[in-house]
């Protein structure tokens, strides 16, 4: 009785909200009232925000809600009176990408606001009911020196030698692939076409191996020794469990990190998805596949009816075929793996159109809000990944606004100034405000301004093609490992964000002739001031993104990865030097050493770096040496030596776990980093001071890193923030319980061991 007298209460509650809700949003309010009313908001959210609870987050989020929602029952109750067909056109359309912007932010409070910390799940203490697992490694046209240390890696991944068989899927069918697993001890898989691409692949191997989980890394995401032991555990504890995903984490920098002057210092254009976005699809069980660094459970991969072949975005759809089905998902906010971002802007968007071709043709052909299987938060979760992709017409219409009033003369909106400022600027400030609370550990205010501006003009045509023919498209590799031997401006990527700036300044232009031309204080005035004010904004990311554009020289063919370990230098004679490591790549290490050397280049050398129990015995050659800092080469001889580098490099359990490590947002400070941007277009200086500030950050880091004997040093494989070392505790100790038991079954070499289908 109690309990449904409960129940009773909180149905009660509830209404009494919703009720109080729906006056906040539609009670009409002269502009003078709307403004005292935005001003009381203000207040509030700046008296709550002082404190850091969740309950207090989700309050600020239920009013910006609730601001939001009223700003847009104005907008399509009170602003949208049209003379003529032209008027309307763009009145409508600004309308239209409004509401998309509220539902898309509403959508988004509700995948963000509780996300799911999910620790992995111990193993058996008995390794004989650890299951079989095949890692699939596909590749279509790939360089084999993108491939090798993924395979590598895999083969040296924690885990019985007779339950794990590493797997190239090699679509390319190359003589040069079948060697390297003859000689690395990989099987190997060809087909006789390239039907379905990348699903094709996966489902041809699928009947051709027989293990009862499969892996799967795209051909540059290298995995750690730890990634099946802590992802495993969480399989064999949920019988319904149909796949576990790990998130995307790139070891070389994006196109936005590398040409934007500010870029390094702000979370990449990824980390908001799989830092904060599948967290929260994980408490309401609706994780989504993404293609790589993850597990499925072949029973349930199979009752789906294998991957889809019908997207472009096949990963998803994947895991939502599995949802209806009644498997479970999970994700767990640990990197395991780490990859190659795409080197080119015009790589990079050409990446992002094929996602959005995918994600909208699942919406057109198996839209998640219809048929069986998905709970409510489902649906909602899988529905909000694809409706983002529908981004780019808003963006557009929103940075094109202004233009129709000054440069045409047609108002989008039929409202005062005053009116328009009190209840837009309201819905503005709490978006971003708390936008900022919710998110601003993994995406930065303003920023995905940028990425999005970007994107937008190209995905345009894309989306409308999309949505009117699913169908269309296919699926395309995106290149990785390439070199820029001399930087260059790449006009062909941001040339429709340049002849939008331009018409942009043309539109402020008109709005100071408007605003000199008319009476001060008029409506006309006031109309001329408020857009191209509003032009001016605009002005700012599309700038942004064509400084995303000057590519800078990428001399590397290995993208060298910051790490501190303890290490030992060994020299020809036989002597040990103390030293420790400033950074690691494949083709070699920066290191430190606790004396200074005086050897001839090209010297041989060694590099001892203990490991996990172990120690990695490197073998490299002298460079070149600055006072007590030393550049080594590796040559490796054989495959033995090349994984033993991978594994130092990419294979550390706790490699990556400083991939979200960033200062809080702050958006004033977030906005003037933008600005800074935009000033990169026209000189230079911002990035010659930025790395000044950046070098002399790291020569004080490094200060307060002395070199010591090896032995007296505690292992510290990577510089970590407060929540790493939680996440390298439950790694070590899941490793120390595991490490006997797998003693005994270590390869001491990669035996040839080919099984040809």
């Amino acid at each position: 009785m109690s309990r449904a007298l409960s129940r009773a209460w909180l149905a009660l509650v509830v209404l009494v909200g919703l009720l109080l809700a729906w006056a906040v949003v539609v009670t009409p309010l002269d502009a003078e009232d709307q403004a005292l009313l935005a001003v009381g908001g203000l207040v509030l959210f700046l008296v709550l925000n002082r404190f850091k609870s969740r309950r207090v987050t989700a309050v600020l989020a239920i009013l910006s809600c609730l601001v939001s929602l009223r700003y847009l029952h104005w907008r399509l109750s009170d602003t949208l009176t049209a003379d003529s067909f032209t008027q309307g056109f763009f009145m409508f359309g600004l309308a239209a990408a409004e509401t998309y912007a509220v539902i898309a932010l509403l959508l988004g409070y509700f995948q963000t606001l509780r996300p799911l910390d999910r620790r992995p799940a111990p193993l058996p203490e008995d390794t004989e009911a650890w299951p079989t697992v095949d890692v699939y490694i596909p590749t279509y046209n790939e360089d084999l020196d993108v491939v090798r240390p993924t395979v590598l890696a895999a083969l040296a991944m924690d885990w019985p030698i007779d339950k794990l068989k590493v797997w190239i899927l090699d679509d390319g069918r190359r003589p040069a692939f079948r060697e390297f697993a003859e000689e690395c001890g990989a099987g190997y898989i060809v087909r006789p076409d390239n039907k379905g691409a990348k699903a094709g692949n996966l489902n041809h191997a699928m009947a051709q191996t027989d293990g009862e989980y499969i892996a799967i890394f795209d051909c540059d995401h290298v995995p750690t020794r730890a990634f099946l032991q802590m992802t495993m555990g969480w399989m064999l504890r949920d019988p319904k469990l149909g796949m576990i995903q790990t998130p995307h984490h790139f070891y070389s920098l994006d196109p936005f990190e590398r040409n934007l002057s500010n870029g390094r210092d702000v979370p990449n254009e990824g980390l908001m998805f799989y830092g904060l976005v599948q967290p929260g699809n994980d408490l309401w069980n609706a994780t989504f596949f993404c293609g790589s660094c993850a597990v499925l459970r072949r029973e349930a991969i199979v009752e789906a009816g294998g991957v889809p072949t019908e997207t472009v975005t096949e990963d998803c759809h994947a895991s939502l075929r599995m949802q209806r089905l009644g498997w479970n998902t999970a994700y767990l906010r640990l990197p395991l793996a780490a990859g190659l971002a795409t080197e080119r802007l015009m790589i990079h968007i050409g990446q992002r159109m094929r996602w959005a071709r995918g994600m909208l043709q699942i919406m057109r052909v198996d839209n998640p809000i219809f048929g069986p299987g998905l709970s409510l938060a489902q649906r909602l979760c899988y529905f909000s990944a694809m409706f983002h992709f529908l981004f780019a017409v808003p963006r557009v219409v929103f940075l094109t606004a202004p233009l129709a009033f000054l440069l045409m003369g047609f108002s989008p909106i039929a409202a005062s100034p005053l009116a328009i400022i009190a209840y837009a600027g309201p819905h503005i400030f709490h978006a971003v405000a708390t936008g900022s609370r919710v998110a601003g550990g993994v995406r930065h205010s303003f920023w995905s301004e940028i990425y999005e501006t970007v994107l937008a003009l190209w995905l345009v045509p894309v989306t409308i093609a999309t949505l009117l023919d699913p169908k269309k498209g296919k699926f395309n590799v995106t290149q990785k490992g390439g070199l820029l031997p001399e930087g260059y401006f790449d006009w062909r990527a941001v040339y429709p964000s340049l002849i939008l700036a331009i018409l942009l300044a043309l539109g402020v232009v008109a709005g100071v002739r408007g605003l000199a031309s008319t009476e001060w204080g008029s409506l006309e005035s006031q109309a001329y001031l408020l857009n191209g004010i509003w032009a001016l904004l605009c002005i700012v990311p599309v700038l942004a993104s064509v400084a995303a554009g000057r590519e800078r020289k990428q001399v590397r063919a290995r993208a060298r990865v910051d790490v501190v370990l303890p290490a030992q230098l060994v020299l020809p004679d036989g002597r040990r030097i103390d030293a420790r490591t400033r950074d690691l790549s494949l083709g070699g290490a920066g290191i430190v050493v606790a004396e200074a050397l005086a050897l001839e280049a090209d010297t041989p050398v060694m590099l001892d770096i203990p490991m996990g129990g172990e120690v990695l015995t490197l073998n490299g050659y002298f460079l070149r040496a600055d006072g007590g800092e030393v550049q080594l080469l590796f040559r490796p001889g054989n495959v033995e030596e090349e994984g033993a580098i991978v594994r130092a490099v990419f294979g550390r359990a706790d490699a990556w776990l400083s991939w979200d490590r960033h200062r809080p947002d702050r958006p004033m400070r977030s906005l003037l980093e933008v600005l800074a941007t935009v000033g990169s277009v026209f000189t230079g200086r911002s990035q010659l001071s930025l790395a000044w500030w950046r070098a002399r950050r790291r020569r004080k880091e490094e200060a307060r890193s002395p070199v010591a004997p090896v032995a007296s040093q505690r292992r510290s494989e990577v510089v970590a923030p407060r929540d790493t070392f939680r996440n390298a505790a439950v790694i070590a100790l899941m490793l120390v319980a595991a490490t006997p038991a797998l003693a005994q079954q270590r390869r001491s070499a990669y035996t040839p061991a080919l099984r040809r289908i």
